[in-house]
């Protein structure tokens, strides 16, 4: 639940400002360290739920950040210093090629006597492709033990032992590193490659009428503004279904400027649907409200659905929290990423690299945290999420 439109704005600024780290000397290196150490120790929201010794973190890395003789080791030093955080929605703005993507990618693994063993695996991954599957045991990645690998991912200035770093670390490990492919070793011997995958061009919003006869509409993400028009020529089309189905499965978020105009096609009158804080101080503020208004030529005012699986995040997790919250929706499927902040951005000067980081905690409308937030009916996992969702609806339908 973040502006994109900052992050975007942030990510430009990155582009140009390189060429005056590589002029200057490694103080300028330092300076930035100091500003992203001091941002996010006034900032960041979730230290109470880390094991992270932020001030260790400082006496680790800083010396590292001074000595830094290249934008390259500067922008490994301030990864892993927010890796210290083990929070996916803290991370560099505009990462490279071979660095670690954020976890889970697209598998979800826990630990076992063995290795790694696959919860959950994405719908139409690479992992999928190859034949990955729940209940496979990943003992090696990249030729490299699975424990080894872990442990190049677990963060090094921890004050106590966490299980939550613990599973961070094993599903950064198997998500691999970016523009690079994969291959796993199981337990059975045998070796996957997962090769490195196009994404889709999956439109923002696409739609049609289920054989039920109910109304489906894919919510791909939450990014652009485009997708407000293209939902309600969507949800016009469907109009006269009895029921709707909206699916976020999959959708890495977005924007709350786009999730709240959409949201707001479901109710008669202003509404809240989240509870949000803020750093203050060692603790956080007060909660405040956020509100959606009405909006469109018609209200959808029938029974709906929203299917979600573990890949969906952030403003993904906002938005059927929130339909929920308004009274407007059931929330069918997997439990999802637990991303529980919104984010805010800032560069740094000397670099020019752009960051974000959990600052502003989300809750529902009964002050419940968004990061807890779990369906209504829960699907196990590689059972199908659509039909439960029809079922649901049937249901919902029939009073």
């Amino acid at each position: 639940m973040f502006s994109r439109r900052h992050f975007c704005l942030a990510a430009i600024s990155a582009v140009a400002a390189p060429a005056i780290a590589r002029a200057g000397s490694s103080a300028g290196f330092a300076e930035d360290f100091d500003l992203l150490w001091r941002t996010l120790d006034a900032g960041y929201c979730f230290f109470d739920e880390k094991a992270t010794d932020w001030a260790k973190v400082r006496s680790f890395y800083r010396p590292r950040a001074a000595a830094a003789d290249s934008q390259e080791a500067f922008s490994e030093i301030a990864r892993l210093t927010l890796n210290e955080l083990y929070d996916a929605h803290t991370h560099l703005g505009a990462p490279s090629d071979g660095t670690p993507r954020w976890p889970p990618f697209d598998v979800s693994v826990a630990r076992h006597p063995q290795g790694a063993v696959v919860v959950e695996v994405r719908e139409g991954s690479a992992a999928e492709a190859a034949g990955l599957s729940r209940g496979q045991v990943i003992n090696a990645v990249d030729g490299v033990e699975i424990a080894e690998a872990a442990l190049g991912q677990r963060p090094a200035c921890l004050s106590r032992a966490d299980e939550a770093a613990n599973l961070y670390a094993l599903n950064a490990a198997v998500a691999g590193r970016r523009g690079q492919a994969r291959a796993f070793g199981l337990s059975t011997g045998a070796m996957l490659d997962l090769p490195l995958q196009d994404r889709s061009n999956e439109p923002d919003i696409s739609f049609r009428m289920l054989a039920d006869g109910f109304g489906y509409i894919r919510i791909a993400s939450f990014a652009n503004d485009s997708a407000i028009s293209a939902f309600d020529a969507a949800l016009e089309a469907l109009r006269s279904a009895p029921g709707l189905i909206l699916d976020v499965r999959r959708n890495g978020g977005g924007d709350t400027a786009v999730a709240r105009p959409i949201m707001g096609r479901f109710i008669h009158a202003r509404a809240p649907y989240a509870r949000m804080r803020r750093r203050e101080g060692a603790g956080l503020s007060p909660a405040w409200t956020e509100f959606v208004e009405p909006r469109g030529p018609f209200t959808y005012d029938r029974p709906v659905v929203v299917l979600t699986d573990l890949w969906s995040a952030s403003m993904a997790e906002g938005f059927p929290m929130g339909m929920r919250g308004l009274g407007r929706a059931r929330i069918v499927g997997r439990p999802m990423m637990g991303l529980g902040a919104a984010v805010l951005t800032f560069d740094l000067p000397f670099s020019g690299l752009s960051l974000q980081y959990s600052a502003e905690p989300v809750y529902d409308i009964a002050d419940q945290p968004r990061w807890r937030l779990s369906p209504d009916v829960i699907v196990q996992p590689g059972a199908d999420i659509l039909s439960a969702g029809s079922v649901e609806l049937a249901q919902l339908v029939a009073g």
